[in-house]
């Protein structure tokens, strides 16, 4: 876009930007292009928050969001986009009524959709910048190979506990997510923040160092991450850099390509809903609802319930009458528990609970089952004086 194409600066936004406009790197042409820029951002929570403020108080003109989910009280501790009022609404409409407040210029778009190969392309490519602050290796995928189809650099960050990690992906000449990870994890063996737990400053950080590189892309100044990847320690108060160099043999960005067209990323990353195998000719589903828990413990007939938590979330919420064995220790004392009972693995949201439940399938326990949505669900949908986090 050449200078003259560029649109004008009404007298409020000179007021407004008025810090910018003397930054030498920036100056009026700087903030035209801000107004003209328009950056993507792929969720509205712990990172998307960050991200959503600082650059609609910059000034970019169009700020598209892509989210479905609805506000939930345990994201308020880190999302600060919303608050206490929006918990059940919609995160886009929160977000939405929050930015206009922040800055009345910026036209946010709201994509209520769960992004997938079947709609990102369009929407993604009518974006300048792209900002992935997903949780999830699926969707990290489909926004890395989408931004490179459509020539848009994706500036990424991810959250875990006390950690970040920010980069520039898909940049000319740069990496994409594939050359850092070639392959996704096994399914279930990194768990997201909602198991894991993840400091509230944390997404503010890193979201915000996401926001820096979006704001240089859009300008057109300074050096970006591209070539490096930034990991931020919160318990150290410690950054260091790692170099990435575009991998000539990547599938995606390499020199002779092989995945060329967007693909099944569920699939891809394990995380398609799969068939369960029969156990001793009758079909027995891994799976328990926590209606049938809860039915079950009221007749007297209910399984064994082991709860593989750690401590510390035993000390927040916890049901009584159950066996506590934290996952890490279940292949040393799996010997505790009889194998030929019925025996339910219980977690936050499902994900270790499944992890133990398999596992002791594979050592002869075939009643083992998992407790669906964990603690999580039954405080939401049977006790209610069960705390949630």
């Amino acid at each position: 876009m050449t200078p003259e194409s560029l649109p004008d600066l009404t007298r409020e936004e000179t007021l407004r930007y008025g810090r910018h406009l003397i930054l030498p790197e920036v100056g009026v042409e700087g903030q035209k292009r801000l107004k003209a820029g328009s950056v993507l951002l792929v969720g509205a929570g712990g990172l998307g928050s960050p991200l959503a403020l600082y650059l609609a108080a910059a000034g970019v003109g169009r700020i598209g969001m892509v989210d479905f989910d609805v506000v939930d009280a345990s994201n308020l501790h880190r999302q600060l986009l919303h608050g206490t009022d929006d918990v059940g609404r919609s995160k886009l409409d929160s977000a939405a009524d929050t930015l206009a407040q922040v800055n009345p210029h910026v036209e946010i778009v709201k994509h209520a959709v769960r992004l997938d190969a079947s709609n990102v392309m369009d929407i993604l490519p009518h974006y300048d910048v792209v900002a992935d602050g997903t949780d999830n290796f699926a969707s990290r995928y489909l926004v890395n190979d989408a931004c490179l189809m459509a020539k848009v650099p994706n500036a990424w960050g991810a959250v875990f506990q006390f950690e970040g990690q920010a980069s520039v992906f898909g940049a000319p000449g740069g990496p994409c997510y594939r050359c850092l990870y070639p392959d996704p994890p096994p399914p279930g063996s990194v768990p997201n923040c909602a198991e894991g737990g993840v400091l509230g400053v944390l997404p503010g950080i890193i979201g915000l160092l996401q926001a820096n590189e979006v704001t240089k892309l859009l300008l057109g100044v300074g050096e970006t991450l591209s070539g490096r990847l930034v990991l931020f320690d919160a318990l150290a108060a410690t950054f260091r850099e790692v170099k990435l160099a575009r991998d000539p043999q990547c599938p995606l960005c390499g020199d002779h390509p092989t995945i060329t067209s967007l693909i099944d990323y569920e699939g891809y990353c394990g995380t398609d809903p799969v068939q369960e195998e029969p156990v001793e000719s009758e079909v027995i589903s891994i799976h328990m609802d926590v209606a049938e828990l809860s039915e079950r413990r009221e007749q007297g007939t209910a399984p064994v319930v082991v709860d593989v938590r750690n401590a510390m979330e035993l000390q927040i919420a916890a049901l009584a009458d159950v066996v506590h064995i934290p996952l890490h220790e279940i292949p040393q004392r799996l010997e505790e528990l009889d194998a030929d009972a019925e025996t339910v693995f219980l977690c936050h949201g499902g994900i270790r609970s499944m992890q133990a439940a398999r596992f002791a399938q594979s050592q002869g326990f075939a009643r083992a089952r998992s407790l669906d949505g964990g603690i999580d669900r039954w405080s939401a949908l049977i006790d209610p004086s069960v705390p949630r986090y």
